[in-house]
């Protein structure tokens, strides 16, 4: 079964520089238990890079609790609940949190659900070379290739992996 592979070492390195290039966002339009629509990013950097602190300041400092963990001790953010105060991403002592997960003025023509074919191939075109990719590999966390979700893969640093680096 053909997948994609999104690479967010390339995504977060072209975020942290100012790349040129407004990028696009991949959405999963039905994925209930996340609480709402989320990007794959965000999905994916509370999965893989987040820390999983275990007095989680994060959580602490929410003044609308509109963070918590969940079973696994993986950050979920309520996107409901949450009004952007960014005071998560400026506790968190690792850098985990990111400003652009919270900005409000969206512009909506760079979202794509990539549960429909052709707003996924729109994804992969529009995401600079390299990022986004069709592929039939399967996970392989030993090069840092993990399973999101059915279909999709991403390349990144997992928490633990920065953990043993430090």
């Amino acid at each position: 079964m053909s997948k994609i592979l999104i690479d967010l070492i390339k995504y977060r390195d072209c975020v942290v520089s100012g790349c040129d290039k407004k990028l696009p966002e991949g959405i999963i339009s039905t994925f209930p238990e996340r609480d709402g629509l989320k990007p794959i990013r965000e999905m994916a950097v509370f999965a893989f890079s987040c820390r999983r602190c275990e007095d989680a300041p994060c959580i602490e400092v929410c003044p609308e609790e509109a963070l918590k963990k969940d079973q696994n001790g993986m950050i979920i953010r309520s996107t409901n609940l949450c009004v952007a105060c960014k005071s998560c991403v400026s506790i968190c002592p690792f850098g985990t949190m990111m400003t652009d997960f919270y900005e409000y003025k969206r512009d909506e023509s760079r979202y794509f659900d990539l549960n429909k074919s052709s707003e996924l191939e729109q994804f992969i075109n529009e995401s600079p070379e390299g990022f986004v990719q069709y592929t039939e590999q399967d996970k392989d966390e030993d090069n840092n290739i993990f399973e999101l979700m059915p279909g999709v893969l991403v390349c990144d640093h997992s928490w633990e992996e920065l953990k043993k680096l430090k």
